[in-house]
């Protein structure tokens, strides 16, 4: 029977991961496994604050994936003092329980548990930000004591007002309660009120709202109590802290215990995050975000060690780790040894909301893996969605969960095999047309397989290998080693010809560019053996600053030079945060607004803010953009009936947009033409 091997397969896999797939009961509340998506906000708010369709088809969907419980992130339990932007949901605006009912139905038909993070901006929170049927908040901002904040006066919050947010928080989670949420996560860490509260470096008070951990840790408690009194002592409160702010001014992870200690038993999960970077330096910002958000600079698993020690403290109450987590195996591991009894994930579940089931059913080497590229947040913050560089549904749930016209089959010639080929070649087969995948080389995965023995580029070989894999598994006719010229394309007799030939390193117009001690980026990252103890390298995009990181790791030192202000990130800000960090660590030295000139034996000449400089290395290395290929492509558009073109061959860009214009294509084929 061919059930047969499903049903086995599907034991076997809960037999390897007894722990993670095992249900838990906190509270009165049932969880079908150990696996929680940990709180992300989604930028499909109205001005209202209201959720929209495609951010409730954006968690309904992780809910699918088999999740445990889903958390919404960023709900601010009062508006008066507490907003930072008027895109956050207001828990204290009662025109919501609609919408907040919507989402809630929505997720739990899934057989999920609906939480959302109650939050408090505190000392972050912006001036008379709009919360429509509020109103304006309060132009007054306050923190558990007054200073000064990047130019703000902070006032000491006064006690009735401490008071009062504390019902507010009682009063928020009533409400989502009441229309349908499981439970809630009260957040605690990351720099936000309650968390500003719990630092010393920040709380100066000498009331009871200050001074010995428990002081300082009171108004956390009595959050928690009040819920219970309002929801009943059934209803289970996740608290998320910080176990250390990661950095030098930040408390460690000592005060991160006697935190937690509190909390035992009054908290029924105490989630252990990290970070907080209020108040601090440009290095300790960029090092605190690194690790609360983790790059791809840090290992797997890296937070992990604070729940570990946290957990050995607490007696009462369950205790969740978050944190670079996609291995499945590696979660059971965390869950088996006692280092903690949940595991959460946000990026991962992003990257592949399907992760839960996939492991479940044994299925671990089809799970998308996140490479910690921060492209997600980065687009959040620059572009208002969530789009994730190797999932192109991210943000994009509720337009491929339409159902589309029934495609005519097709014959398909992919000409590349690259991140975009390779993507429209899967696509395209997996909606039934006859798929010819062409590489010019011996293999798959084009331009940026220079960079797959980077050790912090190793998520993103294994999806090289992942996508490898599909292909050499399907019924699509992969030709490597296959040149493909006008002539041989119209030999194919395809209907539609998809176009991803991708780019060519770019050499900048330099005097003395072509000197034996200058290389191409591709060949620093291919053979690093051949680049000098001392080493300048001419670009700040991600390829350059990632390079000078690499080779920092190598030993070399590294001096890049950039003529923008900045990293020039691409719209991937956070990504460039998360190097800045590596910068710092690594004694990285950058020259920006500097403008190289010429190019000698000992180093370059430039052009700096200051006047002529002369920046010293044995090797300079050129990483200054890609060439597209577009009139090779473009040869190709009359050589069957449909033409598209797509990839680093149209304008370089990321591994993101890549995919995305990848998978569009590919399922408009046969249905709109």
């Amino acid at each position: 029977m061919k059930g047969a091997p499903g049903i086995g397969h599907s034991a076997m896999s809960i037999a390897e991961y007894p722990n993670i797939f095992k249900p838990i009961k906190i509270g009165d509340t049932f969880y079908k496994n150990r696996i929680f998506s940990a709180p992300t906000g989604h930028p499909d708010l109205t001005m209202d604050g209201f959720f929209t369709e495609d951010a409730i088809t954006y968690y309904e969907r992780k809910a699918q994936g088999g999740a445990a419980a889903i958390t919404l992130g960023e709900a601010i339990v009062d508006s008066k003092y507490g907003k930072r932007h008027m895109f956050q949901a207001s828990l204290d605006d009662i025109t919501a329980r609609r919408n907040l009912s919507r989402m809630a139905d929505t997720v739990r038909q899934h057989g999920a548990v609906l939480s959302i993070e109650l939050q408090h901006s505190g000392m972050l929170a912006t001036p008379g930000v709009l919360t429509r049927n509020i109103g304006a908040g309060s132009t007054t901002i306050y923190g558990p004591s007054a200073c000064e904040l990047n130019g703000v006066q902070i006032k000491e919050m006064p006690e009735e007002i401490i008071l009062e947010i504390i019902d507010k928080f009682a009063n928020a989670a009533n409400f989502v309660k009441g229309h349908g949420f499981g439970m809630v996560t009260v957040h605690a860490g990351h720099g936000w009120l309650l968390n500003q509260f719990y630092a010393p470096r920040i709380n100066k008070r000498n009331d009871k709202w200050g001074g010995s951990p428990e002081n300082r840790a009171r108004i956390t408690v009595e959050v928690i109590k009040a819920i219970k009194k309002l929801c009943g002592p059934g209803f289970p409160v996740e608290v998320r802290i910080s176990g250390t702010e990661c950095h030098e001014l930040g408390y460690g992870i000592e005060e991160g215990i006697e935190f937690a200690k509190v909390l035992d038993g009054i908290a029924d999960i105490i989630h252990v995050s990290v970070g907080a970077s209020v108040g601090t330096s440009p290095s300790d910002r960029a090092k605190a975000f690194s690790n609360t958000h983790p790059s791809m600079f840090l290992e797997d698993g890296v937070n992990v060690k604070y729940a570990a020690e946290i957990k050995k403290h607490v007696k009462k109450s369950v205790v969740a780790t978050v944190g670079a987590l996609t291995d499945p195996a590696m979660m059971e591991d965390i869950i088996a040894s006692g280092k903690a009894d949940i595991v959460e994930m946000a990026r991962g579940l992003i990257c592949d909301p399907d992760m839960p089931n996939k492991a479940r059913d044994g299925r671990t080497d089809e799970i998308v893996r996140c490479m910690r590229c921060l492209s997600c947040f980065s687009h959040l913050m620059t572009q208002g969605h969530f789009f994730c560089a190797l999932n192109p549904e991210t943000s994009r749930e509720r337009i491929y969960g339409r159902l589309l016209p029934e495609a005519k089959k097709q014959k398909v010639l992919v000409i590349g095999g690259g991140i975009a080929g390779m993507q429209a070649a899967i696509t395209t087969a997996k909606y039934g047309h006859d798929v010819i995948l062409c590489e010019k080389s011996a293999r798959l995965g084009g331009n940026i397989l220079c960079e797959e023995n980077v050790p912090f580029k190793k998520h993103l070989k294994e999806y090289i290998t992942q996508r490898e894999r599909i292909i050499n598994n399907s019924n699509i006719d992969l030709r490597l080693n296959t040149a493909v010229t006008p002539e041989t394309a119209k030999s194919f007799g395809a209907d539609v010809i998809i176009a991803a030939l991708g780019a060519v390193t770019g050499k900048p117009d330099i005097p003395g560019i072509d000197n034996s001690n200058v290389i191409a980026a591709e060949s620093a990252y291919i053979e690093p053996e051949k680049v000098k103890n001392t080493a300048v390298i001419l670009g700040g995009g991600l390829v350059g600053a990632e390079l000078s990181v690499y080779l920092s790791m190598l030993g070399k030192k590294v001096r890049l030079v950039e003529m923008a202000g900045d990293i020039n990130h691409g719209g991937n800000v956070l990504h460039a945060t998360s190097i800045m960090a590596q910068f710092y660590d690594y004694g990285v030295d950058t020259h920006f607004n500097t403008t190289a000139k010429k190019i000698d034996d000992g180093g370059v000449w430039c052009d700096a803010p200051d006047g002529e400089r002369y920046i010293e290395g044995e090797s300079v290395i050129y990483a200054t953009g890609s060439k597209p290929l577009s009139e090779q492509a473009a040869a190709f558009y009359d050589c069957a009936s449909h033409f598209h073109v797509l990839g680093d061959c149209t304008t370089p860009a990321n591994i993101g947009k890549a995919t995305s214009a990848a998978m569009a294509t590919a399922r408009d084929i046969g249905r709109f033409y």
